[in-house]
Parts: structure tokens; sequence; C-alpha cells
């Protein structure tokens, strides 16, 4: 087989699909790029048999066939082009692969298309179509929050919830929560479902210029397509953690402020605090945040003092800054309102104003117990 094309273009499709490529495969054929030839057409493939990544692109060619050539090889003779055509020839015998241009000739060796995994098929799935805008937003905004712990794989990535009037996503690690709803997206039935970050990591870069991505799933896995792309990715197994419990209804003492200026503070004071707690302390009284760090070993100590508007009794109440910094970053809002029932419950910040009409952030931070309680 033999298709002719252009050196610049074959580098970015793949450069598309490295963020598969694991230095740990288990199967050396893994360690290739998948590429399928038919008239006029190229798909290109990756996986690490969890999730598999596609993207197709126009070439000059007659030919049919599959051929799995080395990725991180290809990739890196491809980076050493400029923009120039190139004739790729694959002899089906022996697996061989000659990249011919003006400079000269390259010879590799490919692997057998057949040995590649192919993509589980979506029997009796269920298909939604969202914008790619929403869903690259609410994977932007929760995915930093999902939990990393292997003993609670649930917790390892964003649970997708369908509704007939609104789509939500979670992410929680059991310190923080992010909950991002839209009611101006809707699904044709209510479903619900676990997505690894993996995929999720690949589709928000890849989809961020598409248009819509279509979603169809089963018990198991699920498949996202936009353009000319498709990522396909087994579900996390599992009940998600009832979420809806653990936010606190009732927050009477509310807290607006402007975020830059929270976040910037929070993160001076930062520096100064216990390096294992990362603790810092919010007092709010009247219409004055003072925000405090201190590591007592080092005798090391911050403060500052912050105008904010406050409805609620003088309060006391310890956070992780690093999660404070994490969810302060991950909001637009020129101002921020933070919610509080008491010392020992969660803390909720919300955007003051919606960024995006129909959009609702909810992010929760569970509390750090202080030194004189």
């Amino acid at each position: 087989m033999q298709f002719i094309v252009s050196s610049n273009q074959l580098l970015r499709h793949l450069q598309t699909l490295s963020g598969i490529l694991s230095s740990s495969n288990t199967l050396p054929i893994l360690d290739h790029f998948l590429f399928d030839l038919a008239p006029g057409e190229l798909v290109m493939t990756a996986s690490d048999l969890e999730t598999t990544m596609s993207t197709k692109m126009e070439v000059r060619s007659d030919d049919t066939g599959t051929i799995a050539i080395p990725a991180r090889m290809l990739v890196d003779i491809l980076k050493a082009f400029p923009d120039i055509p190139l004739t790729v020839k694959v002899d089906a015998a022996s697996h061989a692969v000659e990249l011919t241009s003006d400079a000269g000739k390259y010879k590799l060796t490919g692997a057998n298309g057949d040995e590649f995994p192919q993509n589980p098929a979506l029997e009796g799935a269920s298909a939604v179509e969202l914008s790619a805008h929403t869903l690259v937003s609410a994977i932007n905004r929760t995915l930093f929050a999902a939990g990393s712990d292997d003993l609670r794989p649930v917790m390892s990535g964003i649970f997708f919830e369908l509704y007939a009037d609104n789509v939500r996503f979670v992410a929680t690690d059991a310190h923080r929560l992010v909950r991002y709803a839209r009611t101006d997206a809707s699904a044709p039935e209510t479903a619900s479902f676990i997505v690894p970050k993996k995929p999720l990591n690949l589709l928000k870069n890849a989809a961020s210029s598409a248009e819509s991505v279509s979603i169809s799933f089963t018990d198991s896995n699920a498949c996202f397509t936009f353009d000319d792309v498709t990522i396909s990715c087994r579900l996390i197994e599992g009940k998600y953690p009832n979420y809806e419990a653990v936010i606190p209804k009732d927050n009477p003492n509310r807290m607006t402020i402007n975020r830059g200026a929270f976040l910037q503070s929070i993160r001076r004071a930062a520096i100064f605090a216990n390096k294992t707690t990362h603790q810092v302390r919010l007092r709010i009284a009247g219409s004055e945040l003072t925000v405090s760090a201190e590591d007592l070993d080092f005798a090391n100590e911050a403060v500052e003092r912050l105008a904010c508007s406050y409805h609620g009794e003088d309060m006391e109440i310890g956070f992780n800054s690093k999660f404070l910094v994490d969810m302060l970053n991950n909001l637009n809002a020129e101002e921020v309102n933070l919610e509080l029932s008491a010392p020992n419950r969660a803390g909720i910040i919300r955007p003051s104003e919606p960024e995006e009409p129909g959009e609702d952030v909810l992010m929760l931070v569970m509390p750090v117990m202080l030194n004189n309680q």
C-alpha cells in the first residue's frame, strides 16, 4: 500500500493521538500507531486498551490496507521535516515502511495491523449531543477535584448526570467537591456514568475548537465523537457516592469578596503555612476578612486583612490552602461567595454571578480543624 501526505498535517494528527501513548504498555503493539488506509482517506489510531483515540485525514491514494508504525520514531522523524509532501510505502509481507521525501529515504519496521486491539462495539448504546464548549468547560471546572486513590476508583473520574432539563458533572476526592451544572443542555433520557481522567484530558484538548460532541454510551463503555476525532474509553464501574448528602443546605453566613484579591492573599499566606497541613485560617468579622497562616515549628507567620461584604455571625474557620487556590483558580468571576454554616462544616464557593447563561457552579471544601479547637 502507498499514500502521499503532508508531513506537517500528519504530524499534527499524530500529536493529537500521542496523549494516549504510555511508557509502560503491556503489549508491544500498543507502542505503535495503527494506520488504516482507504482511497483518499487515512484513519490513525492509538490505544492503551482502556482508552482508544482515532483521527482521520485526507491523503492521496487509491490503496487500502493497515499497518502499525512505531509511534515515537515516526513522530520524531516528522518533527525533523519541514512541511513537505511525503510518500509512504508499505510492504504488506514484511511490514517494512519506507518514507520518501525530496531529501531522501527513511526505512523503519512496522507490525501487522491485525494485531492492534479492536474497539469494543457499543451495541444498544444510548446517545446524547452536547455543545463542545459546554463539555470542555465542565471538564476544566471539575477535573482538578477528582481523586487519585486506587482504593476508591469511583472517585477517580467525573460523574456525568444527564437529565431532560439539565446536565451535571461532578468530581470529588472526599476533601473537596465540584458540581458543574448546565440548564441550557439536556438529554433525551436520564442516565449517569463515571468517565476516567485520561480520556477527559484528551477530550478537553482535542475538542476545544469543535462545535459539538456526540456521546454514545453503554453500561461499560463510552464514545465521544467530534469533527474527525473519536475517543472511546472504558467507564469506571461502581456506584458514585451520594454527593448531594454532603452539600450543606442551610448556610446562613455568606461572604462576598473579590476573587483575585482573595486568591493572591491565600497564595501569599500559604507560603508561611505548615507544610503538612497547608492550613490557612479565615477570620470573618463585620466587613473584614483576616487571612492568616503559621508554622509553629519554624516560627513562620503571615497575617493579611481584606475588605469583604459579609452577612452572618463572626466566624473563624480553617481550610487547606491548596484546595482554596485550586478552586479560585478554576473560576473566572470577578467576585465569589463563600457560604458557611459552622467551623466544622464544609464551605461552599460559588461565583457571585453566573459566568455564562445557564451555568451553575458549586465548589465545596472540607474544613481543617484549627489548632485552638
